[in-house]
């Protein structure tokens, strides 16, 4: 089985919708997938992914199923030290180094703060979507991997979000959401591509062959969008900070 996760394009979050830059490189995205053989489209409820995925299902005459746990994984915790409201990304890397069991797949959300908040029950929403989701495909939730029930080579895609496919890529890869929050950074519009291994009988665990990609705004010579860049460098004020 192939998944294949689509952040939305170019955000304008003030309306939750598309940039004219975001349109113009969801219209590339379509030229790309329109040439895939696919079997199933999910979408997350928000704009921003919906526009993103029309213009491929406009583009290719079908239909895609919008899911809830799709939708940007928005829950908020409380930074100890300021009482500030915060994601579970964006940590500078002075405030992990104090917690670095946010690094341990097993102890990350049993961090204080984390436990505190809604998000281990919004984590485990997502979690089971994906799970049940998974599970109607052939492919059942055992421990640490997918007993497989019924192996096929179907292809599920997923418009939603850079945090949304944080959060499911940590599951499928029993790690922490941390590491992948911290240390991937998915432009807009891009492409991540996950398949099944079955190196024993009846057992599956998910190996990603491409994370983040963006050759089909490359072929076209669109440059990638800023939404989701980082400094390089502390002093080049024109990053994001």
């Amino acid at each position: 089985m192939r998944l294949i996760f689509i952040r939305h394009g170019d955000p304008d979050y003030v309306h939750d919708s598309l940039t004219e830059k975001g349109q113009k490189e969801v219209e590339l995205l379509a030229d790309r997938l329109e040439k895939i053989e696919t079997d199933a489209y999910f979408l997350s409820p928000l704009g921003r992914a919906q526009r993103t995925g029309e213009a491929t299902l406009k583009r290719i005459g079908k239909t895609g199923k919008t899911l809830d746990w799709l939708q940007e994984f928005s829950e908020l915790c409380i930074l100890p030290e300021t009482g500030e409201k915060h994601l579970i990304w964006d940590f500078m890397p002075s405030f992990i180094d104090r917690y670095p069991q946010l690094y341990s797949a097993k102890d990350w959300i049993d961090v204080p703060f984390i436990a505190k908040s809604g998000v281990p029950a919004a984590y485990r929403h997502v979690c089971d979507g994906i799970d049940t989701l998974l599970a109607g495909y052939g492919y059942a939730r055992k421990g640490t991997y997918y007993e497989v029930k019924k192996a096929n080579r179907k292809t599920l895609v997923f418009f939603c979000h850079f945090g949304a496919t944080a959060v499911i890529l940590s599951h499928l890869f029993n790690m922490s959401p941390t590491a992948i929050m911290q240390h991937f950074s998915a432009a807009p519009s891009s492409v991540t591509t996950l398949y099944t291994e079955e190196r024993e009988c009846g057992i599956a665990s998910f190996r990603c062959s491409a994370y983040g990609d963006i050759s089909h705004l490359y072929i076209a010579d669109e440059p990638p969008a800023f939404s989701g860049r980082f400094c390089e460098t502390f002093d080049d004020q024109t990053e994001r900070h």
